[in-house]
């Protein structure tokens, strides 16, 4: 599964390789979903013989409280350590165009990240890998395993290749395993991952429509050690996970 993974946004990408611009960022979101879906979905049923069940990927209908819950967690600290780089002077932000257009950027960077990242890497990787691991590892070992998995598939599609990037990926894919060992499936990971990803692209250049100076420090402080902090105390204080435990996994 990683393997194909990384085969997948390698091809994508080099398919799409090219100066950046909106439709092309669409059609590699559009694709990238397309093309992951049915590749879990023949893995689960051809591969493991089991159920779509035990992925963690139950109807929007019956997750969707999770989905808000993961947002939440990462945008009302996100949200501090905003204010609080900008009240100190560390951080200066400025708007490149209309307030309408910064509003249609997000709207679309959220449907964007949704498609390209969010959805298919949480099912990927804290879905189908960490199930797998989880019915033969304590939830603990499963959570670490998963996230040295993601790291490297950073570093092979070429998106973790500087110590910080390989650091944020194996802090971030441990943060997003727990979420997923807690709440038993994927979604609340979904939600943290579309809003740090979204708000990271939309203060970044596939935005473009901020100028942002210090914007090292708001990655760090605003984006990455608050929000990341936070999260995790959230998941301590309202979950109780046996990290010992072995996940269930569906009869074939």
């Amino acid at each position: 599964m990683v393997t194909g993974a990384v085969l997948v946004w390698l091809l994508l990408g080099a398919v799409l390789d090219g100066d950046y611009d909106r439709p092309t960022h669409a059609v590699g979101a559009v694709l990238t979903t397309a093309v992951v879906v049915p590749l879990v979905v023949v893995a689960r049923g051809v591969l493991d013989r089991r159920p779509w069940a035990g992925l963690g990927l139950p109807s929007l209908r019956a997750g969707w409280r999770r989905l808000l819950l993961g947002m939440a967690c990462w945008l009302v600290p996100a949200a501090a350590g905003f204010a609080l780089c900008l009240g100190l002077g560390w951080v200066e932000i400025s708007v490149r165009t209309s307030v309408g257009d910064v509003l249609r950027v997000a709207v679309l960077l959220v449907v964007l990240v949704f498609l390209k990242e969010a959805l298919p890497e949480e099912l990927i990787f804290r879905g189908y890998l960490h199930h797998n691991l989880a019915t033969r590892l304590p939830a603990g070992q499963a959570v670490i395993g998963q996230a040295v998995l993601f790291t490297l598939f950073g570093f092979l599609v070429g998106a973790a290749r500087s110590v910080d990037r390989l650091a944020l990926f194996l802090v971030f894919a441990l943060l997003l395993g727990a979420f997923r060992a807690a709440t038993g499936d994927v979604w609340a990971g979904i939600g943290l991952h579309v809003a740090f990803q979204t708000v990271a692209q939309l203060f970044g250049d596939v935005g473009a429509v901020f100028d942002v100076v210090g914007a090292d420090v708001l990655g760090v402080v605003a984006m990455g050690a608050i929000p990341f902090s936070v999260s995790w105390l959230v998941l301590r204080h309202h979950y109780r996970l046996n990290w010992r435990a072995l996940a269930p996994d569906p009869p074939r």
